[in-house]
Order: structure tokens, then sequence, then C-alpha cells
């Protein structure tokens, strides 16, 4: 099969043959049919966050099963499915405690003494958080992946599998923003983007968007953004936010990565409010605070893949976009195929679009 391996950090990746192994006793093989390009992907691309080469990129996807391990039996071949890259063992402490985003049970991957699940001249190829969806098959153990309704377009279920579970996951289950409640979202690529969706489908009262790029605030407004700030245009966007909100939110997303921002995410709240950090802030970097603040009662947490339980919730994802609430078209720049990857990782990196998809029937 096809797919798009990275061998090296800061290089374009390469379409090459490699060979997808036989499903094991609770494994599914996948054919992909969208994977959408999110800028985790970069962050992995360029060594920020270290990971085992050779490997394929790509963790947000959707496509069909095709054959399926002697032990599963949750899917058939035929159905529609969306992956995830949290995979979950279902009995572990994370697990048992409703904690499935943080599972990290070794037994979704195969073990080093067995075939790798992806190999080209019987080397083996790193699989990518448990999925590398850059590629024509996808062999991923069955708890990575979720039926869904067939009526669902693929390539907005795509992006399901991540931006959308990331970003309306931290709004409603991480930070749990309440109806008439004050949010500001600073970033509106794909993950900013759905947490203004997620802000504005949970009744926020004020949903302020905070991009420097024109072309997305608009986005923004579409998706449920009551007030936009281009950051490019303002000194101090904390004080911004304070100015619109007559003293701070109560709840601040950062969805960019960035120490800069991820600091003013706690500066703009109010006292008793709470910052989450869904960005990924590159491996090393420190996050500064005045620690008087905290005597306010404010807080900053992290946010892993929306704390998702993704079996339940991207069904619901799905039944909220067919109904009209979860707005997935406004989010596409660009169907794009494979070999035009590097060309969406690129725009990524520029911060003009928002998601490329790659459409494996093009």
């Amino acid at each position: 099969m096809k797919a798009a391996v990275l061998r090296e950090y800061n290089t374009p990746l390469e379409i090459e043959d490699v060979v997808v192994s036989n499903p094991g006793p609770r494994e599914v093989l996948v054919r992909t049919v969208a994977a959408g390009v999110c800028h985790s992907d970069v962050h992995f691309m360029n060594g920020s966050y270290p990971y085992m080469l050779p490997t394929i990129l790509g963790h947000e996807s959707a496509g069909v099963v095709e054959a399926v391990g002697k032990d599963v039996t949750y899917v058939k071949k035929g159905d529609h499915v969306i992956t995830c890259l949290s995979a979950f063992c279902g009995h572990c402490e994370k697990c048992i405690t409703g904690h499935l985003s943080l599972c990290a049970s070794p037994e979704v991957a195969r073990k080093g003494d067995e075939q790798a699940r992806i190999t080209q001249n019987d080397k083996p190829i790193h699989q990518f958080l448990n999925l590398s969806s850059f590629a024509e098959m996808m062999l991923i153990h069955e708890h990575a992946l979720v039926k869904i309704k067939e009526e669902m377009p693929f390539d907005r279920a795509a992006l399901i599998g991540c931006s959308t579970t990331t970003g309306v996951g931290a709004v409603f289950h991480t930070a749990g923003v309440e109806p008439g409640s004050k949010v500001a979202v600073v970033g509106c690529g794909g993950v900013g983007l759905a947490c203004i969706n997620g802000a504005a489908i949970a009744g926020a009262g004020q949903v302020i968007a905070i991009d420097m790029v024109e072309s997305k605030l608009e986005i923004a407004k579409s998706l449920g953004a009551t007030d936009v700030i281009n950051a490019s245009e303002v000194d101090d966007v904390p004080a911004a936010v304070r100015d619109l909100t007559g003293g701070g939110v109560h709840y601040s997303f950062e969805a960019i990565g960035l120490k800069a921002t991820a600091e003013q995410c706690f500066k703009m709240l109010q006292s008793g409010g709470v910052a989450t950090v869904i960005g990924m802030v590159p491996v090393g970097t420190m996050i500064e605070l005045h620690g008087a603040e905290l005597l306010q009662e404010k807080r900053i947490q992290g946010s892993n893949m929306g704390s998702n339980r993704f079996r339940v919730d991207m069904p619901r994802f799905v039944d909220f976009y067919l109904s009209g609430k979860l707005h997935l078209d406004e989010m596409i720049a660009k169907h794009i195929r494979l070999a035009d990857v590097n060309d969406a990782l690129s725009a990524l990196q520029s911060g003009q679009e928002a998601r490329h998809v790659i459409m494996f029937d093009q």
C-alpha cells in the first residue's frame, strides 16, 4: 500500500510502498477513506515532540472495515468507522475510573517479539499513535475505533477523530463550560474552532475568538463566536478580553501550543476562572504564572484529546453534525490527494488555513 513516511525530522514525507500485516486476534484492518492533516503532525514532523523513526504520520481519520481478527465482535467488514489515537485497554486504573483518554496500556500495540503491523523490506515502520492514517490501510486495535452511521460523510467524520473531539471535548469534559458563562479561545485552527463551536453548543453567553488571521476569525463567527479579537491589532490581548467581558472570562482555552499564549489565557481569567491548555507546548518549555493570582482561585490545567470517552462521544458528535449543531463543513479548507500531504503540512505551519483533508479515492 502507499503511505507517507517520515524518515528524518524537518524533511518532507516520502510517498512509499509499505506492507501491512494481517489482523491479529483483536485487530481490525481499515481502508482509509479520509484523513485530516492536523497541526499535531507538524509537532512530530519537526521533532518538538520526538517519536520513533521511520514512521507514518496521521491520526485523524475515517474509513471502512476491510477485515477483522478472530476475537473481534464489535465491528464487521463493511462498517464505517472513525479511528481514535487514545486507544483504551478497558481495565487499567485510568480506564475503570473513567479516564479512557489517559490509558497508556501497551496492550493496544503489538509486542516487541511480534511482527510489526507495518513493514518495508521486512523492516518495521513504527506505527504513529496507534494509527498511522497517512496510508491507504490502517491495522489497529479494536479499541482504537468506533462505528458510525453510514450517512455521515467520511471527510467530516475524519475531523471528529481528533480536532472535534479534542476541542469540543475540552469544553464539555475537561473544563465543563456552564450555560451563560464567558469563554475565550486563543487560536482558531481546527481545535480552536471546535472549542468555539462546542462553547456555543454548551450555551456559553459570550464566546471570544482570538487569532491573527482575519479569515479564521470570520469562520469563528460562523461557528458561534460572539466577539473576535485580532491579536495583531492589540498590544495586550488579556487586557482586551477583560475590557470586552467587564473583568475576564470564566473559561479560556489555549489551542496553539505556545508559552506566551498559555500565559495569556491565565491572565484573561476572572477570579475563580479556569484556563485549559490544549495546544502542544514544546517539550522542555516552562510556563510562568504570577503566584499571587492563585489566591483568586484561578486555575490552569491541561487536556488530552478532550478528556474523551470516544466510543460515546464520537457517535454523539456525528448526531450533532447531522442535526446541524456541529459545523464541520466550514472547517475544511481543501480536499487533497496523499501526494499533496507536504503542501498541507506547510499550509498548517503558515497558519493561514484550518484543515486539509486527504481523500484516498482522489
